[in-house]
């Protein structure tokens, strides 16, 4: 073969991978006719936003669970990665999401695309918001948008190439992002389905209690679901949240009740989450508890200490 013939044909292989690549991380966002043209309501919005904790990754610093939190960017999260940094979530309209349409905010939260059409990094666990009904992330957007307007740019995360390349989360994407929404088992409890609901979508509990596979790719491995996992920062380890063996199998309802109502079974790390969760009702936790007493048992290994 000539040399020629040679750089063509390695060429038209380099066009024709580059052309695979583009395509395959081609973004999907949601056409606008999935949003409800009627507004949100701000009150449902709130429980929600208790439900997902987001003062714990996005308040400012020395912002605390108030009703009222400025939500312009939280502590830096430090994963094996690298550091990635909580973005304003807050109304300002230069620095936050104020300018956001509500079909901007729904394709952020179920298809981790920004208004720009970039791919968000799933630091930010869309692969859980994904399963929250449209009609639900509506309100959450209404009661964002009461809260104070924060001005803080933000900050720029420290990832190694090639993670810098953001079109590449397509390629994840295609592997941890099936678009399917939350929807009930007729054949289970309404409490238990309600509980279902509330820790596999807002609550996004499986983002730190359940493993990660694929060779380090990321993607959660819910064939161990909530039976404990590495924490995301590399320090120690998150419970296992099943009746399994080391997980809550040998606690009672009520002791878990308890637990969320008060943080008293928890580590430094679930006691930020713990105080977003204690703002549900009580309904709400006792469904939260109900759903995690009658998962599948996974027998994860224990935790070298409580909470965390």
């Amino acid at each position: 073969m000539s040399l020629r013939r040679w750089v063509v044909g390695v060429g038209a292989l380099v066009i024709v991978g580059a052309a695979g690549f583009w395509l395959l991380t081609e973004p999907q966002p949601l056409l606008a006719s999935v949003v409800p043209t009627a507004p949100g309501d701000p009150v449902h919005g709130e429980l929600l936003f208790w439900a997902g904790g987001c003062v714990s990754c996005h308040a400012t610093a020395g912002a605390t669970a108030s009703d009222k939190p400025g939500l312009g960017g939280g502590k830096p999260l430090t994963t094996p990665f690298g550091t990635f940094y909580p973005p304003n979530i807050s109304p300002d309209k230069e620095t936050g999401i104020g300018e956001w349409s509500m079909l901007d905010f729904v394709n952020a939260m179920k298809r981790g695309i920004d208004p720009d059409g970039q791919f968000l990094y799933p630091a930010f666990p869309y692969t859980s918001y994904q399963r929250m009904l449209i009609a639900d992330l509506v309100d959450l957007k209404a009661f964002l948008d009461t809260l104070p307007a924060v001005h803080a740019p933000e900050k720029e995360n420290q990832l190694p190439f090639p993670l810098t390349i953001r079109r590449g989360i397509g390629l994840w994407q295609r592997l941890f992002l099936d678009g399917k929404e939350y929807f009930p088992d007729p054949a289970k409890a309404a409490d238990v389905n309600r509980g279902d609901y509330l820790v596999e979508g807002p609550g996004h509990c499986n983002e730190c209690h359940t493993p990660r596979t694929l060779f380090g790719l990321g993607g959660l491995d819910y064939t161990h679901r909530l039976g404990g996992a590495a924490n995301p920062s590399g320090k120690g380890r998150a419970a296992n949240l099943t009746p399994g063996k080391n997980g809550i199998g040998g606690r009672s309802a009520d002791d878990l009740l308890d637990d969320l109502e008060n943080g008293t079974n928890f580590g430094p790390t679930m006691s930020d989450v713990q105080a977003n969760i204690a703002h549900l009702p009580e309904s709400d936790l006792k469904a939260i508890v109900a759903y995690l007493k009658q998962l599948p048992p996974v027998d994860g290994p224990p935790r070298r200490k409580p909470g965390g």
